[in-house]
């Protein structure tokens, strides 16, 4: 672990910590799928959920993602770029709730010189750094393109935000590796656990709606 960490000046981490504020009031207060429904008035299929379930079977936590994603299937019908999206917004979610978390436990940790108090605060920087690609993800699928070129080049830019989140989040997680057990890391890990799986889904069903736009 790289004890430079622990110096990160004060004022960074309070920038980061207001724009993790910013971010997840904007999720809360913004209706899901709000540009993609518009226009679209559909009669409700009888098996919804089960579109979802079947979606969410090609992805690494299959549980995980029907959980949460199943109450959304409203409003996804039998659309993956809707479902993507959805899942996008999920995993927005849950990272912006960690990175907001994190960064309340380092502030506290800040005069601590272990490794666990440098692994927070790694933590809490990488975060950061999801939640703000996830945020670029989830503006450009609301922005996609109308033909098929422009959206695969769209989709393109979501495949490689979503992926660096998701390395993003992986290296809060290796941060641990040296650090002994305690409340506080179990904690950490058992959130970290739950917003890589729902970013890992979200990646997941961005690739298989890509995997739909003919070439």
């Amino acid at each position: 672990m790289k004890q430079h960490s622990l110096k990160q000046p004060k004022q960074n981490m309070e920038v980061q910590l207001k724009s993790t504020i910013v971010f997840f009031l904007t999720i809360s207060t913004t209706t899901l799928l709000s540009s993609t429904t518009t226009g679209h008035p559909f009669a409700p299929p009888s098996n919804e959920p089960d579109y979802i379930r079947t979606s969410c079977s090609t992805t690494r936590y299959p549980e995980t993602c029907f959980s949460t994603l199943s109450k959304y299937s409203g409003a996804v019908k039998h659309d993956p770029s809707r479902l993507a999206m959805a899942a996008i917004h999920v995993a927005l979610t849950n990272a912006t709730r960690m990175a907001f978390y994190v960064s309340k436990v380092s502030r506290h940790k800040d005069s601590d010189n272990t490794t666990e108090s440098a692994a927070i605060h790694d933590c809490s920087s990488v975060f950061g750094d999801a939640v703000d690609e996830i945020y670029k993800s989830h503006k450009e699928m609301k922005q996609l393109g109308w033909t098929g070129e422009s959206v695969r080049f769209q989709l393109g830019n979501v495949q490689t935000w979503m992926s660096a989140a998701l390395t993003n989040e992986d290296t809060c997680t290796d941060g641990f590796e040296d650090v002994a057990a305690s409340g506080v890391k179990t904690k950490v890990l058992d959130r970290v656990v739950a917003a890589k799986e729902v970013t890992s889904n979200a990646l997941a069903l961005v690739n298989s709606y890509a995997d739909t736009i003919p070439v």
